[in-house]
């Protein structure tokens, strides 16, 4: 596969050789100042959620209205503060529509008719992962909810509140953005309602929709919007969806007619388009589909992207290439913005879950070179790292000292969507222009690619510094095959940040259901675990590591969980919660469940590499069942499983075995609805030993 991709890369390399830049985030003229021009334009205590707010701050109207699934925190953790606010650093009056009732058009006009557009989000999950489970079953609470109240955004939310906004004021545009927008910006599969959707931009009937990280495209819109341009004018922007025709004097690229090397795609001269199987096609070809995710998923990277077209009925979809990555200088700029680093006023002493999970943590950095095919991060924020500076990040730990009420010392979590990649990069940034590999950590890490921790391991003896912080936790993921590079880190972070526990996630110990991923065997795990055990030893600390695992992957069969629920009690691991797979739109696992076939690979008909996809209910509890071999519910469901499987020799009390013969009373299927009223208690009422996941004993 190396060999492989090596030729692909120079087989493509007249396509650019120049990395890509992009004007200033910030040097855009301010669009309003202050009436009378002397006094300087003041951000807002918060950004107004009604009238009397508006009124406060002497507006008569907003240039722009955001409309939001989650509750307003304004936090840089939240999509819907950062745009916010940098909208408002840009002179633009920017109100919040947070949560609204969604039965009619009326909750949308309570700021107002907008002057230059609606933005609208489902907010910081995709609505339908955040309402329902992995068994599509419905989730009661929303921790991005005040009181973490479930039910307060529609299914779909983005498709609803973008129809009722034009409901509300017919003749605003209206700019979708946020997760739940990237993640269905094509024609996707939808697992909740099996079937491929079309594009939400078609759905909601909306002008633009701005994907990825879309600090600059959405910065650019509002200018333009309010220099006079209209929607369809702004065509040239990156990270722009639009409905548009192909434009004279571009080649058309047929998906189909690529094959796996792209060769000859790189010789064209001119402006080039890559027309994807359109909609219906995709709809009923389930190839096809997998074929259309393969070529976006190549077209990813922002140094060598090239346009998407993909016929919706009789209009053209136009995806513009990737927004280019901020650097570190705009990633400071975003988040030293004027945040009140608190909920909005109006929710009281409501508590809202994820604000409350995050007040005291610090994110350093965006993006992931990973890959994983379940993870949807890359879709949304790219695989090039992105930044903050050490400056700007220490700025932040003193804000949280000094203004988040509660702080006690304890800075929760410093990281990102995976804690130690932080300033990694491609060594040489012409190659990373012409990089068109899924990832740079699989099958294995690229030569290419930086992994030196040094940086990282700087900023953390920094944070630990600032005065009043007294500990410094990593609760993001810790990829484990690049932290086995840097001895050093891993005994900086056993010894300063950890506490008792580090999260990571192999997923998987078996060859197939990893390749599926694009994780590392378990080797890699192994080795991370010495050098932890080891680090934790000569620190004098009882650590443990907390293996996260999925079930029901595509390309995962019975034997592998088999195997894996095996390694589990082999190393003494009780998974508490475990995630069954979840096929999120765009993701390339999620291609794989719906077609059937692999799109790592190059997609032919009749010719495509085929993955079995775990869909049947029965099968799919069964996966689940044994990655919790040890809960007494599961063990008529197993024993089913081993003897069908011919491992009868794997039903008994021996350590060697994964089950054993006897049911206890009021478990299992014979428990019927005794069991949640027994839950925690053995055989004649006594209370069952309560185990870590490590499955050591809790003593009490």
């Amino acid at each position: 596969m190396r060999d492989a991709m090596n030729t692909l890369a120079a087989a493509e390399k007249p396509v650019t050789a120049t990395p890509l830049k992009a004007p200033p985030l910030m040097s855009w003229p301010r669009h309003r100042a202050q009436p009378d021009q002397a006094a300087p334009f003041l951000p807002a205590p918060f950004l107004p959620m009604s009238r009397a707010e508006m009124t406060a701050l002497g507006w008569d109207a907003c240039d722009i209205v955001l409309v939001t699934g989650d509750a307003y925190v304004d936090h840089p953790s939240f999509g819907m503060a950062i745009i916010g606010r940098l909208l408002e650093a840009q002179g633009f009056r920017v109100g919040i529509i947070s949560q609204p009732d969604w039965q009619s058009a009326e909750p949308f006009k309570a700021l107002g008719k907008p002057t230059l557009f609606f933005g609208v989000t489902g907010g910081n999950m995709d609505s339908m992962v955040n309402r329902y489970t992995a068994d599509r079953k419905l989730r009661h609470d929303d921790a991005y909810t005040a009181g973490g109240e479930g039910g307060k955004r529609p299914d779909r939310c983005t498709v609803v509140y973008a129809q009722r906004c034009r409901e509300a004021f017919k003749d605003v545009p209206i700019v979708l953005g946020g997760i739940e927008a990237s993640l269905r910006r094509i024609a996707h599969f939808d697992y909740w309602s099996e079937k491929v959707r079309r594009s939400v931009l078609a759905d909601a009937k909306a002008d633009l929709l701005l994907y990825g990280n879309a600090e600059r495209a959405v910065v650019e819109v509002a200018h333009r919007l309010a220099a006079g341009e209209v929607p369809r004018d702004l065509d040239d922007i990156r990270g722009v969806a639009l409905f548009r025709r192909v434009p004279d004097g571009y080649t058309e690229l047929h998906a189909d007619d690529l094959d796996t090397a792209d060769e000859g795609a790189g010789r064209k001269p001119g402006d080039t388009v890559i027309r994807l199987p359109a909609h219906e096609q995709v709809e009923q070809d389930k190839e096809a589909y997998a074929r259309a995710s393969r070529v976006l998923h190549r077209e990813s990277n922002p140094g060598n992207a090239r346009a998407l077209v993909q016929r919706h009925g009789d209009r053209d979809l136009w995806l513009n290439p990737p927004p280019i990555p901020l650097t570190s200088e705009e990633m400071d700029a975003v988040y030293d913005l004027p945040y009140a680093r608190a909920p909005h006023p109006s929710y009281g002493d409501a508590k809202i879950p994820a604000w409350d999970m995050i007040k005291f943590s610090v994110t350093i950095m965006r993006g992931c070179f990973g890959g994983c095919t379940f993870c949807s991060i890359t879709e949304h924020e790219g695989r090039i790292i992105q930044n903050r500076s050490e400056g700007s990040i220490l700025r932040e730990i003193e804000r949280i000292r000094d203004k988040t009420p509660g702080f006690t010392g304890t800075i929760s979590d410093i990281g990102g969507p995976t804690a130690n990649m932080y300033r990694m990069a491609c060594k040489d940034p012409k190659v990373e222009a012409l990089c068109r590999r899924p990832s740079c950590v699989f099958p294995d890490i690229c030569p290419n690619l930086n992994t030196s921790h040094d940086e990282l391991i700087r900023l953390y003896r920094k944070v630990r510094e600032v005065k009043g912080v007294k500990r410094v936790m990593v609760a993001s993921g810790v990829r484990y095959d690049l932290a086995v590079k840097s001895p050093e880190y891993v005994k900086e972070l056993v010894t300063h940040h950890v506490g008792g526990y580090l999260k990571i996630a192999p997923e998987h110990t078996e060859r197939g259901p990893l390749d599926k991923m694009m994780k590392p065997g378990i080797g890699a795990y192994d080795r991370f675990k010495e050098m932890f055990d080891a680090a934790a030893k000569q620190a004098g600390k009882k650590y443990y590591l907390i293996p996260y695992f999925i079930a029901a992957h595509p390309g995962t069969t019975d034997e592998d969980m088999m195997n894996l629920a095996l390694w589990l009690k082999k190393n003494r691991y009780r998974a508490d919660q475990v995630q069954t797979f979840l096929p999120s739109p765009m993701a390339t696992a999620t291609a794989m469940y719906h077609s059937g076939v692999n799109p790592l690979r190059g997609v032919r008909h009749g010719a495509s590499e085929k993955v079995e996809a775990i869909k049947g209910l029965k099968q799919r509890r069964l996966h689940k069942a044994f990655l919790r071999y040890h809960d007494p519910d599961n063990w008529p469901l197993l024993r089913e499983a081993l003897k069908q499987m011919g491992r009868a020799d794997l039903i008994g009390s021996r350590p060697d075995q994964l089950v054993p013969a006897h049911q206890p009373p009021g478990t299992g299927k014979a428990a019927g609805t005794q069991r949640p009223g027994l839950r925690g208690q053995g055989a004649g009422g006594g209370r069952m030993q309560r185990f870590t996941t490590k499955g050591v004993p809790i003593r009490k």
